[in-house]
């Protein structure tokens, strides 16, 4: 019973994890087409919302072992 517990639980993370990428994208889908402006949210989304685009932004970055420097071609 604990096994399945903690299959459920780590489920359950990472459905969040996806439904949390699915918010960004629809917070991102509406102040891209005027429906919200980053104001009209409270301090603290803001502030999670920005962690969270700057630590995704920081990984991508680390992940990209080749610069794009037109100039090495």
């Amino acid at each position: 019973m604990t096994d399945d517990r903690t299959r459920l639980r780590r489920d359950l993370s990472a459905l969040d994890a996806d439904f949390i990428r699915v918010l960004e994208d629809l917070i991102d889908a509406l102040i891209a087409n005027g429906s919200l402006r980053l104001t009209d949210l409270p301090p603290r989304a803001l502030e999670k919302l920005t962690q969270r685009k700057q630590t995704r932004q920081r990984l991508k970055d680390a992940l990209d072992l080749i610069p794009d420097d037109d100039a090495i071609l």
